[in-house]
């Protein structure tokens, strides 16, 4: 379920969620919170879509043009200029090679799945776990006819600056990167081990993943991207679930006692779950409601 270069390359971080057409009557889930003169809409987001994928409803396209301004994950994520010195400080170990941190096995997968991907070995053999498993994350993707380019938060953002709406972020682009980069050894390993194993069971496994999202069935969903990662990994799931979960909350709490309406896009494994963002509001007294 690890979206959830993953990161980098389809805004850094989460394959945890990526875009797929569903029923012709299906739409992705729409959450809001409200008080007497303000309103928040909550929007899961998929990371990398089909560019034919359609996603937009009536319902969805009301809430944005509503919507006074667009609050993202994070802001510059696809800009090079940003990314590539904090790769370079947090994601590269040339002392270390990551042949020497996982085993023969893992290693050498590691390695089929970069030249599928047409990235050198020697370039990947330099890449700490973390980054390696977000870059090789997105090889059976694209190769799927999955495009970073499509991305729900590459579609709203355009669209933002179009309007021009500020755009806000809950998290700098470093503050994202650091989640990753101070995961522990093992919270590493797993995490490209996890990588490795959605790379192994293809294709197929992602689109049934992505339909949940499109059809906006949010138990299918906590089942696929959730409770996986708790279950397996939970170092992992703590840190980059519930950690940032609770973060958001306690920043929507301090948006709503503003005034006006407002858009955030946040991956969907965020929205779904026992430690989902909306339930993390709701115990700071704050009540999130699905827009039917």
């Amino acid at each position: 379920m690890f979206s959830k270069l993953r990161r980098l390359a389809v805004g850094l971080v989460s394959v945890v969620v990526l875009g797929f057409g569903g029923a012709a009557l299906a739409e992705p889930a729409l959450w809001k919170i409200s008080d007497k003169d303000s309103t928040i809409y909550l929007f899961g987001t998929i990371h990398v879509l089909r560019p034919d994928t359609q996603w937009r409803s009536p319902k969805i396209d009301k809430a944005l043009s509503s919507s006074g301004d667009l609050t993202l994950e994070i802001i510059g994520a696809d800009d090079p200029s940003v990314m590539q010195p904090l790769v370079l400080k947090y994601g590269l170990d040339q002392a270390h090679p990551l042949a020497d941190k996982i085993s023969p096995a893992a290693y050498q997968q590691a390695t089929d799945l970069a030249k599928a991907g047409g990235m050198p070995p020697q370039m990947l053999n330099v890449m700490r776990p973390w980054l390696a498993a977000i870059s090789l994350s997105l090889v059976p993707v694209v190769k799927a006819g999955y495009d970073p380019k499509s991305g729900v938060e590459q579609v709203l953002t355009k669209e933002a600056q179009a309007a021009g709406k500020p755009k806000n972020a809950f998290e700098t682009p470093e503050q994202q990167i650091r989640f990753f980069a101070d995961l522990s050894p093992k919270a590493e390993a797993d995490f490209l081990a996890s990588t490795l194993k959605d790379a192994d069971e293809g294709v197929n496994k992602i689109d049934k993943m992505v339909a949940a999202w499109a059809a906006g069935d949010t138990a299918s969903l906590e089942q696929q991207f959730v409770s996986e990662m708790k279950g397996q990994y939970p170092e992992l799931y703590e840190l980059l679930i519930v950690k940032r979960n609770q973060n958001w909350a306690d920043q929507l709490k301090t948006k709503l006692a503003g005034s006006g309406v407002s858009f955030v896009a946040v991956g969907s494994g965020h929205l779904v779950g026992p430690d989902s963002v909306q339930a993390q509001l709701a115990k700071l007294g704050i009540k999130a409601e699905r827009v039917e």
